[in-house]
């Protein structure tokens, strides 16, 4: 089964942590000093928050698979479509490690498609460049959002 994601830039960190506590009755399942992620079953939704974009606001959507067939499932459709994709593979971001790809949809919109592996104790395992630590981005891909997505001052996960 699949399940919807969100990932949005927050200013506050804490103020946003106990705003959408409120409003999902329920904790963060992952809490770290940039980062939250709240995995709810009523809505089926993984909802992550973050404080390294550059403005607040929503990042990208996607769909977190439960197995590695239904993420070949997705990639499948978005190639079918004739979709631009960004394979990225076995990857580390946002504190996890998973296998993932992105799409855009026609307005733009990163949409990532991603089966999770384990959690890992770091934003992500790779050597941050320059411009990526200046900038703080949120996402991990390894050169921004895919190809045909408008980048509005952020570089996504």
């Amino acid at each position: 089964m699949k399940r919807f994601h969100v990932h949005t830039h927050v200013n506050d960190l804490q103020a946003s942590i106990a705003f959408y506590s409120k409003l999902f009755a329920a904790p963060p399942t992952r809490v770290e000093s940039d980062y939250a992620k709240w995995m709810l079953e009523d809505p089926r939704v993984n909802f992550a928050i973050s404080t390294r974009g550059s403005k607040p606001g929503i990042d990208h959507l996607g769909l977190q698979t439960d197995t590695e067939e239904e993420l070949a499932e997705l990639k499948a459709r978005a190639e079918a479509a004739d979709m631009s994709l960004l394979d990225q593979g076995a990857t580390t971001c946002c504190y996890a490690r998973s296998d993932k790809h992105w799409i855009t949809d026609p307005q733009g919109i990163a949409w990532e498609h991603f089966h999770t592996l384990g959690d890992i104790p770091v934003f992500s395992e790779a050597a941050p460049t320059v411009a990526a630590s200046a900038q703080a981005p949120a996402c991990c891909p390894p050169r921004g959002k895919p190809v045909g997505i408008p980048v509005s001052g952020s570089s996504c996960c």
